[in-house]
Formats: structure tokens, C-alpha cells, sequence
């Protein structure tokens, strides 16, 4: 007798992506994880600027949440734009505008935001890389919050999975009606908590916090390496597809950041300590 190998799948929970419209104007899911991300990490990076080690202040720290939001922003779509639908918004450029529509691209978030503070530390006289240690203690809260919405949103979903409970039938046509990886679950569990939990331990548990910038590095490695694992299980962009060797796009700008971080900790190692 043959029996079928494939496994019941969970219903896809079905979340409105609008949380409630008054006319024209509506507040989505979306732009609400952002706004939370960037919000708590803002207000976390206050804690640990108020700390007695610390050589940034409060007040430093909370003028840049104007900056790190419109590094994220913007920095995010133009990366999205650059690196994986160029061709797209070359024939429709209005359409570069309509985030509501998603479409934010982590790596080109980073490079905003790392602009935003060369800038703002530069201005403020700040000395940069402690700074950068800081928001790297706090940068998982915002991407843990934004791979929730694309979960809401029922995008960026993963691959076909026939030989997992938790796999998911998700909404529309293109993700069709195979069951699915529920990959943003698994990138907000490896992109934001476990990259949090990692780098507080580190902060509270060793002495990296007396050289400036190696947290920094392992957050930008450990970021690389977290995002590589979860594009295994991510389906890649229709437009763009498997590159060479079945990689994908994600991987291949996820792999300097490893190679970048790891550089970053072994240079503040071979530094005296602050």
C-alpha cells in the first residue's frame, strides 16, 4: 500500500494589511512595524547611552531618531529599487514613491543608516563608533518588527514545503497553492531575536563594550550570516529568480557583510582597549 507522504498545512492567518482608514488616509501594518521598531530602539539606545560606561549621552541619542528614520526610508526603497526591481521602476517611476505597496530593502537600509550616522556623529561630535555600537544593540528590534508585517502582509514568502507541519498555503496568485516556508517567521526569529538576545549577552557579558566597533562588526556579520541561512527557505524575487549555483540576490549582497563585520572585529581586537 502507498501512503502520501505530504503533511496537513496551516491556514495562512489572514490579517486585513489595513489596520483602519478614515477616508483617503489609512494606517497599515506596515508602516505601524516601523514606527515601533524605530520608536523601541530608540528608546532602548536612551538606556544604554544613560549607562555610566557609556561615552555617548542621552540627548545625543535622541536626536537621531529623525536621521535613522529617513535612513531607513530612504535608504531602504532606493536600495529595493537598485538591487532588485530596476528595471520596473525605470518604466514606472511614480511607482519609486509607493512604499505602501512594500518593497524595502534591508541592505540599502543599512547603507542609510550608516550615512545618517557618519553625518550626524560628524555634526554632533560624536565619536563614531561607539555610537555605532549602540544602534547595533538595537537595530534587531526593528527588523524583528518589520519581518512581522511582511508576515501580515503575507510577502517575501519562502519556498515550497512539503515536508513540514508549519508549512503555510499563503494568499494570491503567485504564491499559488503549494504549501509554503513561513520564512518571515523564520527571519524575524534569527534577524531580530536571537541577533538581539546575541549582542546584549555580548554587551552585558564581556568587556567588548572597552572597543568601540566590534559590536558593531558582530551585528553586521551576524546579520550576513542569519540572512544567507534564512534565504535557503525564502523563495527569491519573481524578477530575479536562483543566480549561480541556485543562490539568490540576498546572499550574494548578505556575503561582504559577513566578510565586512569579521574584518571590523578582528581590527578592534588588535586595538587597545578604550
Amino acid at each position: 500500500m502507498l501512503f502520501s507522504t505530504t503533511l496537513p498545512v496551516m491556514t495562512f492567518p489572514v490579517i486585513d494589511p489595513v489596520i483602519f482608514a478614515i477616508g483617503p488616509f489609512a494606517v497599515r501594518w506596515y508602516a505601524l512595524a516601523y514606527i515601533v521598531g524605530l520608536v523601541a530602539g530608540w528608546r532602548m539606545a536612551m538606556r544604554i547611552a544613560g549607562r555610566p560606561e557609556s561615552s555617548v549621552l542621552p540627548a545625543q541619542v535622541d536626536g537621531f531618531l529623525l536621521w535613522a528614520t529617513l535612513g531607513v526610508v530612504l535608504g531602504g526603497r532606493i536600495g529595493y529599487v537598485l538591487f532588485y526591481n530596476l528595471g520596473y521602476y525605470i518604466e514606472n517611476p511614480l511607482q519609486i514613491f509607493a512604499v505602501w505597496h512594500g518593497g524595502m530593502s534591508f541592505h540599502g537600509g543599512i547603507l542609510g543608516v550608516t550615512l545618517a550616522m557618519l553625518a550626524y556623529c560628524r555634526l554632533q561630535a560624536i565619536p563614531f563608533l561607539a555610537f555605532t555600537d549602540i544602534i547595533a544593540c538595537v537595530a534587531p528590534v526593528g527588523l524583528f518588527f518589520g519581518r512581522i508585517a511582511n508576515f501580515i502582509n503575507g510577502e517575501l514568502w519562502g519556498r515550497v514545503a512539503h515536508d513540514v507541519p508549519w508549512a503555510m498555503v499563503f494568499p494570491g496568485d503567485a504564491a499559488g497553492p503549494l504549501p509554503r516556508h513561513p520564512s518571515q517567521l523564520y527571519q524575524a526569529g534569527m534577524e531580530g531575536l536571537a541577533l538581539f538576545l546575541l549582542l546584549n549577552l555580548l554587551r552585558w557579558n564581556t568587556r567588548m563594550i572597552d572597543r568601540p566597533g566590534m559590536l558593531s562588526g558582530v551585528f553586521v556579520a551576524g546579520y550576513g550570516v542569519a540572512r544567507i541561512i534564512g534565504e535557503l527557505f525564502r523563495q527569491p524575487d519573481a524578477q530575479i529568480g536562483y543566480l549561480i549555483g541556485g543562490t539568490t540576490m540576498g546572499q550574494w549582497l548578505s556575503l561582504p557583510m559577513v566578510l565586512l563585520g569579521l574584518g571590523v572585529v578582528w581590527w578592534t581586537a588588535r586595538r587597545p582597549a578604550a
